[in-house]
């Protein structure tokens, strides 16, 4: 068993704008919740230590934009990501109808070795805002499981509701991506391949 080996894990989380992507990076990491809304430009990253079934895991969370002005950053965030959260907000039923197209975007842009078993999981957030809620829980369960049994957390950014549970189901399902790909190596095969071009034809 390699305990002692580290494993850095790429996570993105996508959302609409205002549903509490920012909010749950930050109550994760940093322990902490800020009332007031600041719309992340592009894409911005905190990482975390945690251990995942005896083994150091180093989570690397990219938070990025929901306006569609900045989707177009997408493809240099998504590349190499070992996992990905969607966000909706319970009080927004346009939030949570917007998860198939984050979902099917991710899976463009990104371009996974195997986009059918890719792991996703998702989040309906500001579990806190209760009576406001327009989303029920059973609807975001029976989309979860036909869109290929999505773990799915109702979470509160600002409360802390299920939000370190939530991360932990992330950090497994991303360090269970990474095992399945252990072999898998582009770089190296990459360089092969050119080395053996240039090796065939000389000048």
């Amino acid at each position: 068993m390699s305990t002692g080996r580290k494993h850095l894990l790429k996570v993105i989380i996508l959302g609409d704008s205002a549903v509490g992507k920012t909010s749950l990076m930050n109550q994760y990491v940093n322990k902490r919740f800020s009332q007031q809304y600041k719309a992340t430009i592009g894409a911005d990253f905190l990482t975390k230590e945690v251990m995942i079934d005896e083994k150091l895991v180093t989570l690397q969370i990219w938070d990025t934009a929901g306006q569609e002005r900045f989707q177009s950053l997408g493809v240099a965030f998504y590349r190499g990501a070992d996992c990905c959260v969607m966000v909706y907000d319970i009080t927004s039923v346009k939030t949570f109808e917007s998860l198939a197209s984050w979902k099917e975007e991710f899976l463009n842009q990104s371009n996974p070795k195997d986009s059918e078993n890719f792991p996703f999981v998702v989040l309906g957030n500001k579990l806190d805002k209760e009576p406001d809620r327009k989303v029920p829980t059973a609807k975001s369960q029976q989309w979860c499981k036909a869109n290929g049994d999505i773990p799915f957390y109702e979470t509160s950014a600002k409360e802390a509701v299920n939000v370190e549970d939530a991360f932990q189901a992330i950090a497994k399902k991303a360090l269970a991506q990474v095992k399945d790909e252990e072999d898998f190596k582009p770089n190296i095969d990459l360089k092969k391949k050119t080395d053996k071009k240039t090796g065939g034809k000389c000048c």
